[in-house]
């Protein structure tokens, strides 16, 4: 009777280890099928962007987290116009939290030279155009100080990227966190802050 006992004991001790690392060698690839894919990572990793090359008035895009960044090199007009329409602003000083403290600025930037911005409207998603230079050639009149226009539904941001009254959008273009790594190297999607 002990000898069926322990064949009994020996046979249940051989199942369940058994059935544990069934339950391991199962639940190893289910855990891991959770953690995002090298792809994913990438998709949500900071950007750099070399802006050495890109002359003062020029654009560049870069692509973070699926959406358009802009980086527009400001000319010393483009800059000096930042003040002279901000009566016709929805939001001037950026009170929206549209931005990391350290873009809360006219410029809306760390270096005013360089606004580094998320190109898509904060009406309904699409694409404005650039519109950079100021006066009639732009095609929205004489008193137009540059900028940027929303083809969809006529909004229109200045070169800060903050809308003007009484248009669609609701809130400036929004700022990504970013930081300076050199004088001509900016990295999108990192800050200080997220460092």
């Amino acid at each position: 009777m002990n000898e069926i006992r322990r064949q009994r004991r020996n046979l249940l001790i051989a199942t369940s280890a058994a059935g544990g690392v069934a339950v391991a060698a199962t639940a190893v690839p289910f855990v891991a099928s959770l953690t995002p894919s090298a792809r994913a990572r990438a998709a949500g990793a900071p950007v750099e962007a070399d802006v050495s090359k890109l002359a003062p008035g020029e654009m560049m895009t870069v692509e973070w987290r699926g959406k358009p960044v802009w980086i527009l090199r400001r000319t010393p007009e483009m800059i000096a116009s930042l003040e002279g329409h901000e009566a016709r602003l929805a939001d001037p000083a950026s009170e929206e939290p549209q931005q990391p403290d350290y873009a809360s600025n006219r410029a809306r930037a760390i270096n005013p030279e360089f606004l580094v911005v998320i190109g898509i409207c904060t009406h309904l998603g699409c694409s404005p155009t650039e519109k950079l230079a100021p006066g009639a050639p732009s095609g929205l009149g004489d008193d137009w100080p540059g900028g940027f226009l929303c083809p969809c539904h006529g909004s229109i941001f200045d070169l800060s990227g903050r809308v003007f009254l009484s248009q669609p959008a609701p809130t400036n273009l929004e700022i990504p966190p970013h930081k300076w790594l050199s004088a001509s190297v900016v990295i999108v999607g990192e800050d200080d802050s997220t460092a």
